[in-house]
């Protein structure tokens, strides 16, 4: 009898039904996005540092450093000379030094020189070292041989044998083309990480580019660090951070991106509070939706009492009734989820490359639904006991 009171009004009140389940779906949806987005962020990016634990750059912000030589974003904080690339190498504490240098594009996607070791040697998480996709090679030094990342070639509809001119700078400026034309001699397995976005070519390449500074020709714009063991970080950061005032050692990776978390933290926040804001206003229609529905629904109410049903019967229909329009909207929100959270993380690997998991599993995925029906059941509570207060003698008396 109750499921069957609870399917008639439902189907009575359907307009109302599935406009208010549509706003629990939005603020549902909503939430996941946020939340999920947020955690799965913070997990990936702090952990993303391609497989090394510092970079050497010039003086300046160590956020800035790291996102420019390891996320591929941001520009360049400067130089550092060919010196201090080989003083950092030779240093015992210093496992590996990879140098890059940045400066050009390709209509927007970005060329850093580099050398051939970072592909050969460098495993860029643990056990997994980069591979190169069948027909291709990692560029030679000395030569005008491009190695892209799988993303990048994607788009670009690259393949080996395709040619191209670089750009000068990181923005794309159709003017500022170089003379020089390369071959790409390879196309990269998919790393899921910034690696994926950049088309690499030797070293040399950009420090000798047509256009650029000659004296810079043997500069290098940062150095991609394997330590030997993580106390050499904090020594190596007193003796150039603390003691000098040339360069900036920026360690350990994931803390100084997990500053950038920090900073735009409060977008989260107010992303978070405005999905709880439209799921308190979802709730409240309900208890609206149904409470306004009260005056034409009393008399069937009070025929039902006279008919033998119990007031708990009666007070259960109603708060089912609102059970369930939050039951609908939460389950319809993990649909607004889904296409929101492919939307936002094809976005942020188009950007950074970095891939998330978005239906990976999180346990906002059952405590949130929860909670949206738990408002929408607090939400039926005061229509409920006006039903269960509803007077069964004077609402079926004849009016004379």
């Amino acid at each position: 009898m109750l499921f069957n009171l609870i399917y008639r009004s439902l189907r009575q009140h359907a307009l109302s039904t599935v406009v208010t389940a549509a706003s629990i779906a939005l603020a549902s949806g909503l939430l996941l996005t946020v939340w999920v987005v947020k955690t799965q962020s913070q997990s990936v990016f702090s952990a993303t540092n391609s497989g090394f634990d510092a970079v050497l750059g010039a003086r300046g912000s160590k956020l800035q450093l790291v996102l420019n030589a390891i996320f591929h974003l941001e520009a360049s904080p400067g130089n550092i000379t060919a010196q201090d690339y080989e003083q950092i190498r030779r240093h015992p504490a210093v496992k590996a030094a990879i140098p890059i240098a940045v400066g050009d594009n390709f209509q927007g996607w970005r060329i850093v020189g580099t050398i051939e070791a970072l592909f050969n040697d460098v495993e860029y998480s643990p056990g997994k070292k980069y591979a190169v996709q069948a027909g291709g090679a990692v560029f030679k030094t000395g030569t005008r041989e491009a190695l892209v990342g799988a993303y990048a070639a994607k788009k670009l509809g690259w393949k080996v044998g395709s040619t191209f001119s670089p750009y000068h700078g990181i923005a794309f400026n159709p003017e500022d083309q170089h003379e020089e034309v390369y071959t790409v001699v390879g196309v990269l397995e998919p790393t899921n990480t910034p690696v994926d976005r950049v088309i690499w070519i030797p070293m040399a390449g950009v420090q000798t580019m047509s256009g650029h500074a000659a004296q810079a020709a043997n500069d290098v714009s940062a150095v991609l660090i394997q330590l030997r063991a993580a106390t050499a970080g904090m020594m190596l950061d007193m003796a150039i951070n603390k003691q000098g005032n040339k360069l900036t050692f920026a360690f350990p990776i994931g803390t100084i991106v997990a500053e950038l978390f920090n900073k735009i933290g409060w977008f989260d926040k107010v992303l978070t509070l405005l999905a709880w804001l439209v799921a308190v206003v979802a709730a409240g229609s309900v208890l609206v939706s149904i409470y306004n529905s009260m005056s034409s629904r009393q008399r069937d109410i009070a025929i039902l009492r006279a008919l033998g049903a119990k007031r708990r019967t009666v007070f259960g229909a109603v708060v089912g009734e609102a059970a369930f329009i939050g039951v609908f909207g939460a389950l319809a929100g993990f649909g607004v989820f889904v296409a929101l959270a492919i939307f936002v993380a094809n976005l942020i690997q188009a950007q950074t490359g970095v891939v998330l998991e978005p239906l990976k599993w999180n346990p906002v995925f059952w405590w949130g639904p929860s909670t949206f029906v738990g408002l929408c059941v607090l939400g039926g509570l005061v229509p409920a006991f006006k039903a269960y207060r509803v007077p069964v003698a004077e609402t079926i008396a004849p009016v004379s």
